[in-house]
């Protein structure tokens, strides 16, 4: 396939580039050239600012693609932009979206939580807006206006020994150092997902044409006490939770129950791994790394 990836030099979108590779297809990294990477010569490399119209109309050219993924689109305006710019050039749009888009709940929230279909879009992104409500907006855009198939790819907190905002890595580094950690509700229960299967269902949905909202986590969630937990066995070291602070606040620090049903997408053929298959060697490797440091 002929395949451009819009934030495709690090963490999850340099796996999922990787994986696009191996399969023999032809792929178009759009980069701003901040970050490099490892691919060489296997892909077409374009420098262009993402929310720069005039220059992402230069990279994308008069060229028709298979897929486009969109990693890095954060507002109204980028979303409407991609919009128009692909219009009549791309077969399926993979947007990356968030769990963010989604309130608190008692419950595992399924995609009919959030319907980006019937959801008013503002005029533009505006610097009081939060993330969630950024995504929710570009998920709106897409939907309501792209006269192509997307996907809106909703993630949950996306974890990896090389994850550059180090949300894991915060946990265990602290416990370390006995530092006190700030977290508002322990009970509170989250999804997450692996880099490399969250890379992995970027590039499964290449195959399954469609569109819509996909939910996608690990099986099962964690509580923040049992998170705590799994790092104190790692470090060999209890933990000082206290009232979250902005300096000691958890990345991890909500106030509600805050997870997915991934049921759309396990129906549909994908096969998600169990959250604590991944997540427990996963804080014991940071332990160890942390240790040598």
């Amino acid at each position: 396939m002929k395949i451009i990836v819009l934030g495709g030099t690090r963490y999850f979108g340099k796996r999922l580039v990787q994986k696009l590779i191996d399969n023999g297809d032809e792929v178009t990294i759009v980069t701003r050239g901040a970050a490099p990477d490892p691919f060489g010569d296997r892909v077409v490399r374009v420098r262009a600012d993402r929310s720069n119209r005039d220059s992402l109309q230069a990279a994308i050219g008069d060229e028709v693609w298979d897929v486009v993924y969109d990693n890095i689109c954060f507002t109204v305006q980028e979303a409407q932009m991609a919009c128009e710019l692909f219009a009549g050039k791309v077969k399926q749009y993979v947007f990356t979206s968030s769990l963010s888009v989604y309130p608190w709940a008692n419950h595992a929230q399924a995609e009919q939580g959030f319907d980006p279909y019937d959801y008013p879009v503002a005029a533009e992104t505006t610097a009081e807006m939060d993330y969630g409500e950024a995504k929710r907006q570009a998920e709106a855009v897409f939907f309501q206006q792209a006269d192509i198939p997307v996907y809106a790819v909703r993630f949950p907190i996306v974890l990896g020994e090389d994850d550059y905002t180090r949300r894991l890595h915060f946990h265990v580094e602290r416990v370390r150092r006995g530092e006190p950690i700030g977290i508002p509700n322990r009970e509170a229960k989250m999804s997450f997902i692996d880099s490399d299967e969250a890379a992995s269902v970027l590039y499964w949905l290449k195959d399954h044409p469609g569109a819509g909202p996909v939910n996608a986590c690990s099986n099962g969630e964690l509580s923040l006490a049992r998170i705590v937990e799994v790092v104190e066995e790692a470090v060999g070291r209890a933990a000082i939770i206290v009232p979250p602070t902005e300096e000691n606040h958890s990345p991890f620090g909500v106030p509600g129950h805050w997870f997915m049903d991934n049921r759309h997408a396990r129906e549909a053929g994908f096969a998600f791994s169990e959250l604590t298959g991944w997540f427990i060697p996963l804080v014991h490797r940071l332990a160890q790394m942390s240790r040598s440091s």
